[in-house]
């Protein structure tokens, strides 16, 4: 559970630091950033925590260099957690050849296919590993935790939302991949991470089939709001990302409700449209975190 500073730097009154440390889950060493508002980095008081998952290219500073979340969350006192993407400096030859799998592709998944299988935990270093490693060594307090996402990262902030409801007070994305095993970027890493298509495994690891699941079996929390904004001049829009049919499948199972879909008219895949809707995001877990503006 060690964690060595890389960096740190002044940042909206609080800290913006990197932290390397060695992870059961990846086999391999780890970076993250974490942004720690000034109560945290003065008196050490425990604060909430927002974990914000990068997308495919991304490592570890995209979404906390660019993003532009730590000015509101420093307002609210709210720590953010940017994890790197997938395992770094691993044995596997094929881990730097695509930019859909391998390295900054992880999507927070567990690998059960080799090579992929000894270092591809994301999952269990996202939703497991992660925050008793920030919980033991940083002034946060993980029981009052959210999780959002950009793009894969979407997909990982909400499949990993609905597997553990009762951890996370909320969850909201920018630009998520709805359907990782319709989307080419699934379709092409996910027999490689998971094997040949198996409706249950690949569905395991797909937010839409994972919503449907807990809706069929009343597991899917009637009290959470889900905030998702995707911009209307994304290229990724309608071969990648699902967002038209999830709309349609929300509809059908009785839950539109409890979805805020936002499309932001003129807005790409990228950082200037995250940063310019990072304030609403951040007031929205502010309110399922029951943080105060300071």
């Amino acid at each position: 559970m060690t964690i060595t500073l890389i960096s740190s730097s002044k940042h909206f009154g609080g800290t913006l630091a990197k932290y390397s440390h060695v992870s059961k889950a990846t086999q391999c060493t780890m970076h993250f950033n974490v942004f720690l508002p000034k109560s945290a980095v003065e008196s050490k008081t425990r604060v909430p925590v927002i974990y914000c998952l990068g997308g495919l290219t991304s490592t570890e500073d995209n979404f906390a260099q660019k993003g532009g979340a730590a000015s509101r969350a420093s307002k609210y006192e709210i720590a953010l957690v940017f994890p790197d993407t997938s395992p770094r400096n691993t044995d596997v030859a094929e881990a730097g050849e695509n930019s859909s799998v391998g390295y900054s592709a992880g999507f927070y998944l567990n690998a059960t296919q080799a090579p992929w299988d000894k270092n591809w935990k994301m999952y269990d270093y996202v939703a497991k590993e992660l925050p008793e490693v920030v919980s033991t060594n940083l002034p946060i307090d993980t029981a009052r935790s959210s999780i959002m996402g950009h793009s894969m990262g979407g997909h990982g902030a909400l499949s990993i939302f609905l597997k553990n409801q009762n951890t996370y007070k909320t969850v909201s994305a920018f630009a998520p991949i709805l359907s990782a095993s319709t989307s080419p970027w699934g379709l092409f890493a996910l027999p490689k991470y998971l094997g040949p298509h198996d409706p249950a495994v690949w569905g395991d690891n797909d937010v839409t089939h994972l919503l449907k699941h807990y809706v069929a079996q009343n597991l899917f929390r009637k009290d959470v709001k889900v905030l998702i904004d995707q911009g209307t001049d994304d290229s990724f829009l309608k071969e990648h990302l699902y967002t038209h049919g999830f709309i349609n499948d929300i509809k059908e199972l009785g839950i539109a409700d409890q979805f805020e879909i936002r499309f932001q008219d003129g807005y790409d895949h990228g950082y200037y449209f995250i940063s310019t809707f990072a304030e609403d995001h951040i007031d929205h877990h502010a309110k399922a975190l029951g943080a105060t503006l300071h």
